[in-house]
This record gives structure tokens, sequence and C-alpha cells, in this order.
């Protein structure tokens, strides 16, 4: 059984992508730019952040870019994985990524 949402929590809902090698500059900035417009598009979104990796400990698996969503709860995130923007964003970088890492969990503040 999933955990049950708190006043104090939110869902975090990260996503890392490795681009092809043959991607370019410019596909990977439209994927950037996409991803980033959706907290626009998408009121479930209750924050959005996202950057590349600047790890010194080599331990990347070619993932390069990593983006965090989040929400305030599970109907949040699940009201945005088949909203039509997310769906065309989807299709946008399914051209260009050579794999992806998705993971969820609630974040816990002490």
């Amino acid at each position: 059984m999933a955990p049950q949402p708190q006043a104090d929590r939110v869902l975090r809902h990260i996503v890392m992508f490795q681009f092809k090698p043959e991607t370019t500059a410019e596909e990977i900035k439209a994927v950037e730019q996409a991803f980033a417009a959706l907290p626009t598009k998408i009121d479930t979104i209750v924050d959005f952040e996202w950057g590349t990796d600047v790890s010194v400990e080599g331990l990347t698996r070619g993932y390069t870019h990593c983006f965090v969503v989040t929400f305030k709860d599970a109907a949040g995130r699940d009201a945005y994985l088949p909203h039509p923007a997310h769906q065309e964003f989807v299709a946008l970088v399914r051209q260009n990524r050579e794999t992806n890492l998705v993971f969820d969990f609630w974040a816990e503040r002490n």
C-alpha cells in the first residue's frame, strides 16, 4: 500500500535523460525548453527545477539532465502523466533520448 500524503510532504517526480550521441545541442535545448514550459500548461505542478550534471564522481552512467517536478499529492501526478501537454513532451523527447530514469518519492522533511 502506498503511503498517504501528509500536510508537510510533497510528491517529487524525478526524470533523468541520457541523450543519443547524435542529438544536437539545438535538439537538447528544445527538450529543456519544452519540459520547463510544462508548469505553465499543467496546473497540478506546484514546483519545477532542472539542471545538468556537474558531479565529479563519474557515476552518472551517461545521464546528463535531471528534472524535478513537484506535486502536492498523487492525484496531481496522476493527472499530469496522461495530460496532453505532457504527452506532447514525451513524443518530443522520445526522438532524442537514449534512455531515461523516472523515480517518484514522498519528500520527507526533518
